[in-house]
């Protein structure tokens, strides 16, 4: 993922949760020492946490959150480790200072994040000059690993796991071979884009027609796009005989393509990637989206045995259920905590950075391992589908496109 915005209600939390700044500050014991007056050891996050992506991050913080309070419930470290958070908004402009906040803090002894994609490619060489960890559990652009970002570590599969069997499915299992392809100028959205579209063809398929369609201002703050594009492109869709549209971009805007083109007159199938599976889309897009598919690195934890208790306990402590990226965040969060046992009293960013890149964890979601290139090396995505108002989990992509 990258960036998405639209200013939000923020996700309630339960009574007796910690309260936590929008903007930073500490909690789960954050500043807490390893004992005797010791130093102190942190976990950082970093995403968006107010703004238009506020969603997202919340889901991702709040197992972060849950996963260091149970370690220390469980003592499963020699001391006490706290929590600290930066807010990036979830865009490349507020990443390079949320990323000093915590290479500035000497607690910090690893960071969880970015959330996407913009931001941790502005972020990764400040993470890279710290010697510190930065985990990200949902940042997908297939390139943020070229770029030389020694400490960049991706906890989920990337684009060229998604767009290429998004694509075999749209046209191998839907039996939809002319496809318009849109994106919305984001690095996630390119990403996703390039992925699908190299695939289609190769599938059996053939792109009819494709355009840019930037985030619009009420959206994205300060995004150049307007939703009157959205009319324009549906008549482009319309008039191109395509059978499916596949959007690579975000909720917000998906939302407003969809129902331009149902307006339209469009009844082809609808597809989009993990910026676009949340309740924004859902609520939004009603009643245009329903059977709109969507793709995602993040796996169906509701129906996952393994993840009953963690449903019930981030549901107990925030009042809500896990959200998408809940569950990998968590992973990620768990796997690092497991790397800072190994280490004993005294670890060093330098050496979790090392613990992590030969960490083998199997988590809720997957086996957290890691090839050469700091990618996963076992990567898969999964697709939902818009039934009855909801998200209805058809399975993974490499099962269903055999």
């Amino acid at each position: 993922m990258d960036t998405k915005y639209l200013v939000r209600a923020a996700i309630p939390i339960a009574v007796g949760a910690i309260v936590m700044s929008g903007c930073g500050g500490s909690s789960s014991g954050g500043g807490s020492s390893s004992g005797g007056g010791g130093k102190s050891y942190s976990i950082g996050f970093q995403g968006p946490l107010s703004g238009g992506v506020a969603d997202l991050g919340i889901n991702e913080r709040n197992a972060v959150q849950l996963a260091i309070e149970q370690a220390n419930a469980a003592k499963t470290l020699p001391y006490t480790i706290g929590f600290q958070q930066a807010d990036d908004q979830g865009g490349a402009d507020g990443s390079p200072p949320a990323a000093r906040k915590l290479t500035g803090d000497s607690s910090v002894i690893a960071v969880v994040g970015p959330s996407f994609s913009g931001a941790s490619n502005a972020a990764g060489k400040i993470y890279a000059d710290a010697d510190l960890l930065m985990a990200t559990p949902s940042a997908t652009l297939p390139d943020l690993v070229d770029h030389g970002f020694t400490t960049f570590y991706r906890g989920i599969a990337d684009d060229n796991s998604q767009g290429p069997p998004d694509a075999d499915y749209l046209v191998k299992v839907a039996k939809k071979t002319k496809i318009f392809l849109i994106d919305d100028t984001t690095d996630y959205g390119k990403g996703l884009s390039a992925g699908f579209k190299g695939e289609v063809s190769k599938a059996g398929g053939s792109i009819v027609g494709s355009d840019s369609a930037p985030q619009t201002s009420g959206c994205v703050a300060g995004a150049t796009g307007s939703p009157s594009q959205y009319p324009s492109e549906a008549s482009k869709v319309k008039n191109s005989g395509a059978d499916a549209v596949f959007y690579a971009g975000y909720d917000c805007d998906f939302a407003l393509l969809t129902k331009a083109l149902r307006n339209a007159g469009f009844t082809g199938q609808l597809m989009s990637g993990d910026g676009s599976k949340s309740d924004t889309y859902l609520k939004n897009g009603k009643p245009a989206n329903e059977g709109a598919l969507l793709s995602c690195q993040c796996s169906d934890i509701a129906s996952n045995p393994k993840g009953t208790d963690f449903v019930n306990a981030y549901t107990a402590k925030f009042g809500v259920a896990p959200g998408t990226y809940s569950a990998e965040a968590y992973d990620v969060t768990n796997a690092i905590i497991s790397v800072l046992k190994s280490l004993g009293a005294s670890p060093t960013r330098d050496a979790v950075v090392k613990g992590y890149a030969a960490v083998d964890y199997q988590g809720l979601t997957k086996e957290i391992k890691f090839g050469s290139d700091h990618n996963l090396t076992t990567q898969t995505a999964y697709l939902y589908q818009v039934k009855n108002g909801k998200f209805d989990y058809l399975g993974d992509l490499p099962t269903l496109t055999k």
